[in-house]
């Protein structure tokens, strides 16, 4: 009988791809996508190390399928627990420490041995299998094709991280800047719009630090290729409407990916941009490599190539030793970039990390203050640039059932979610839309008739 494998997904838009792929993994040897983790053979919690307490969390699920494993035992079954990504390799034995039940503990570059991770755990129950090297051979030469057949995809081009940000632990967990060759993800993607991907979205821990080998075959055959050389080649070689790419470090923000925002009508008015902090100060405690005034200056630079371009970023406050004079800073960034979106943080220290151990952390109720103050803000501007689109037609990719019958919801451009009324059989079609409403978190709107609708982005 076919076995069933339930992956639970925690964090990033590269460990979604990931779960897809360890889902395509596993389908090699027979084992087909369940629903929910009482379903299924094997359960892999996919899991994320950048929240606090991610490692406390994962302990805490890990309790409650404990007991699904139990029952399996006393129906006379059995289920294969598995704790894959950013915890397993930052945690390792510590899992099968304190959750012996766990037969397998693998971090991101493993999942690939999926299948002998799995056959050794059968053949030896009691020692587990724990996988967190970073192996020589590429991990992708050795996953089978990607299965993705919906309107949207992620395409990881380039993980791993050289930067070590005195906060962050993905260079410990995902290792060392790796790009992957050109010609690979060429390929990849091409199989992913013969499947039906009309968007693609590029990932990358630091995507904009691309540095893959261009195709043999081409004028620049064995030269390496800069992201804009990439989302050129992607528009130039394939019927793809819309490209995407997440997420960017501003220091690696080049000639080559400015002039593809400003060339390339296909790739997506809308940047996820990080600073962190407005305050120099700040961003060298952080050791960022870059100051405020360098990120005003790209996103001039950026700006000044693609007009209508929307900013996202993330910012962290309450980083330790920050004062009322660096928030500030933040704060007057924030209001002189203005941003259609950004994520924003309290600190909390990662084991490992170099500002974990700085004696001179903020207080937590100055850390909530503060963060109130920034959300409040940063909210301000979101409603902001959506109510900004009222009256606005927006080429809508739509990619799901709404809510309410006779609804779809999709993206815009600048990666809002919007709903319209519009039969199923528009899944994947994109829709010039008049936006008639403007939520918090959302556009409504009328989609135009269907003489209008094309593959413009």
């Amino acid at each position: 009988m076919t076995k069933r494998v339930y992956i639970k997904t925690y964090g990033c838009q590269m460990n979604v791809y990931d779960s897809a792929r360890m889902a395509d993994v596993a389908a090699t040897i027979g084992y087909a996508a369940a629903d929910r983790p009482d379903e299924a053979d094997l359960v892999i919690l996919n899991t994320c190390h950048i929240r606090e307490k991610a490692a406390e969390k994962v302990y805490s699920e890990l309790g409650q399928i404990r007991r699904l494993k139990a029952a399996r035992e006393r129906r006379g079954g059995r289920m294969l627990i598995g704790v894959a990504g950013c915890v397993a390799q930052a945690e390792g034995e510590e899992i099968r420490r304190r959750a012996p039940f766990v037969d397998l503990v693998f971090g991101p570059q493993a999942y690939h041995r999926l299948p002998e991770m799995i056959a050794e755990a059968i053949r030896t129950p009691e020692r587990g299998v724990i996988d967190t090297s970073f192996p020589a051979e590429p991990k992708f030469d050795a996953l089978p094709a990607n299965r993705n057949s919906g309107p949207t995809a992620f395409l990881t081009i380039q993980e791993g991280c050289d930067k070590f940000c005195t906060f962050c632990v993905v260079p410990y967990t995902r290792g060392a800047e790796a790009s992957r060759p050109a010609a690979d993800i060429l390929a990849e993607a091409a199989a992913l719009v013969a499947a039906g991907a009309r968007e693609i979205t590029l990932l990358g821990q630091n995507v904009n630090a691309y540095h893959g080998t261009a195709p043999p075959n081409g004028s620049r055959g064995g030269e390496r290729w800069q992201l804009g050389d990439l989302v050129r080649a992607l528009t130039e070689r394939l019927e793809l409407p819309r490209i995407r790419y997440t997420t960017s470090h501003p220091r690696d923000v080049d000639d080559s990916q400015i002039a593809a925002h400003r060339d390339v009508p296909q790739l997506m008015p809308f940047l996820h941009l990080p600073v962190q902090s407005g305050s120099d100060r700040v961003l060298d405690a952080m050791n960022r490599r870059h100051t405020a005034g360098d990120y005003r200056h790209t996103v001039a630079r950026l700006r000044q190539a693609r007009p209508d371009l929307a900013l996202s970023s993330d910012f962290i406050v309450g980083f330790p030793g920050e004062t009322d004079e660096d928030f500030a800073a933040t704060l007057a960034l924030v209001e002189e970039i203005g941003f259609a979106q950004a994520f924003s943080f309290k600190y909390s220290p990662r084991p490992g990390t170099p500002a974990a151990a700085d004696p001179d952390q903020v207080p937590e109720a100055v850390k909530t203050e503060r963060l109130a103050a920034l959300q409040t803000l940063l909210q301000r501007q979101q409603r902001a640039f959506n109510e900004g689109c009222l009256g606005r037609v927006m080429p809508v990719l739509f990619d799901r059932p709404g809510r309410h019958p006779g609804q779809l919801v999709g993206r815009s451009p600048y990666l809002q979610a919007v709903h319209a009324e519009l039969p199923a059989d528009r899944i994947g079609d994109i829709v010039p839309v008049t936006i008639t409403a403007a939520l918090a978190n959302s556009l409504a709107g009328e989609a135009m008739p269907a003489t209008g609708i094309g593959a413009a982005a």
